[in-house]
């Protein structure tokens, strides 16, 4: 995993369609990330210019992790909160690519979306997870605590209800 690069993605046509393909297919693979499958390609690419447009704007930055040319992974730092949280982040839409699972992908993306966060003095990441098959373990393992969960919170991409855990982990200096 070497090979892998972690950069600020932007909105050129080669990428989007990239970011498309890598939210349809996990989606298909069942990643609850707000998506009912099947997905089309023009819906997970409108997703993806909307998403990058906010990010032009400061609202958040969306990572990607390269493997040459190939996108391994993304995830996204949300930074557009209300102005009474200008301490925390969000982390959303945290994906790894089914042929690059469970190879380093997912950990490498989170720690520099926490590296990210500090820069920009966030002292403060929430996130949260699928109940059934979502990244609880990942997140525990990089230090996140669990606040709760909360039961029936979304559909699976193919059906059916599931929960959804709630995280959130301290980081960098102390909001004062």
């Amino acid at each position: 995993m070497n090979s892998i690069e972690i950069e600020t993605l932007g909105a050129n046509a080669e990428t989007l369609a990239m970011l498309a393909d890598l939210l349809v297919e996990t989606v298909a693979a069942g990643g609850s990330v707000s998506f009912m499958h099947p997905l089309a390609p023009e819906a997970a690419n409108a997703f993806w210019e909307r998403s990058l447009a906010a990010a032009a704007k400061g609202e958040r930055v969306v990572l990607g992790a390269w493997d040459g040319k190939v996108l391994a992974g993304t995830v996204t730092l949300l930074l557009d909160l209300p102005p009474n949280q200008p301490h925390r982040a969000e982390i959303a839409k945290l994906m790894t690519s089914v042929e690059y699972r469970g190879r380093g992908v997912g950990t490498r993306l989170m720690r520099a979306a926490e590296r990210l966060a500090v820069e920009k003095g966030r002292t403060l990441l929430v996130l949260d997870t699928a109940t059934e098959e979502g990244a609880s373990g990942l997140y525990e393992k990089l230090g996140f605590t669990l606040a709760g969960e909360i039961p029936d919170f979304a559909l699976k991409p193919h059906g059916g209800l599931t929960g959804t855990l709630i995280y959130w982990k301290r980081i960098g200096a102390t909001w004062r």
